[in-house]
């Protein structure tokens, strides 16, 4: 039981004794955007500074090259048809691949501005995009081509792929991260990883309330993560949200009280929930794929 700590009693309900922290794969430099497909029974995640999508096959082990050039990909999704929604650091886009294995751009600009590099992404029931929009792979060449901002901030944004028409919902963070809605998309969580590149900037994850006209209120503080910062989080269907931070995973009720950890030898980035029960959590950690199954499932996603 040493990859796990129960800080709340709450947290040992979903923890399977018999079940530890499992290494699936190494060898990457910045491990990212873990998304499973049920309908195959394998795992896509971004390998970003190797400008490459990997692909590991659940029954076999079994890890492949799924995209090369991948235009320093991070963040993915799949949309209600189950096609690939992805954030490009290096080609400054959101886009989705198609069931033929085109690539159909869903936003890129804003106002005729270059966004400044996608991060994350979620799908509403709705058919819209949401995503997030730091700076991180226009800073360096490391994760995309250093650039400066066209936009001038950090804004979190709503698609609507049916128009085209992309708007702003949040224009208040310093470093828009990972996201995710509510199982009734009634709430939209999203991460502000500030502190990545300033000591003072912030490291918490903030919820807001969704209007039945696709825009945020009510936005307050849910969560601060110590430490480290917040990247990637799923949730689960008791309403508790899973966390990649600086010493693994952080596990919030539904309250924002931090109620247990998994430990991870790395710097966790990301995580989503997978398996054919859903209830396998899957890790990217700098360099390294895990798993761990859990006795709770990852709410339900294509």
């Amino acid at each position: 039981m040493g990859f796990f700590e129960a800080i709340d009693p709450r947290f040992a309900q979903y923890i399977i004794p018999v079940c530890a922290l499992e290494t699936l794969h190494s060898g990457m430099r910045w491990a990212e955007g873990p998304v499973y497909f049920a309908d195959g029974r394998y795992l896509v995640l971004s390998d970003i500074p190797n400008n490459r999508m990997l692909r590991w096959e659940e029954e076999t082990g079994q890890v492949s090259v799924f995209r090369y050039p991948s235009g320093f990909s991070n963040g993915n999704t799949r949309d209600r048809q189950g096609r690939l929604v992805t954030c490009e650091h290096g080609n400054r886009r959101v886009t989705r691949t198609e069931a033929d294995g085109t690539i159909t751009v869903l936003a890129d600009r804003v106002g005729g501005k270059r966004l400044n590099s996608p991060n994350d992404v979620v799908i509403k029931s709705d058919g819209t995009v949401w995503f997030t929009d730091p700076p991180y792979g226009i800073l360096t060449d490391y994760e995309g081509h250093k650039a400066e901002s066209e936009i001038g901030g950090c804004h979190v944004y709503r698609c609507d792929p049916q128009t085209g028409d992309i708007t702003v919902v949040a224009d208040d963070f310093v470093k828009p991260n990972g996201l995710a809605f509510s199982r009734d998309e009634q709430q939209l969580f999203v991460a502000d990883s500030g502190r990545s590149h300033a000591p003072d900037a912030p490291h918490h994850i903030r919820v807001f309330d969704v209007t039945e006209g696709g825009k945020l209120k009510n936005g307050r503080i849910f969560a601060t993560i110590d430490p480290g910062i917040p990247d990637g989080f799923r949730l689960d269907e008791d309403g508790n949200l899973w966390v990649a931070a600086g010493d693994g995973v952080h596990c919030f009720n539904a309250t924002g009280r931090l109620i247990g950890k998994i430990f991870t030898p790395e710097v966790a980035a990301n995580v989503t929930f997978g398996g054919q029960k859903r209830n396998r959590l899957f890790i990217t950690a700098t360099s390294t794929l895990y798993s761990v199954f859990l006795n709770t499932r990852g709410i339900q996603t294509p």
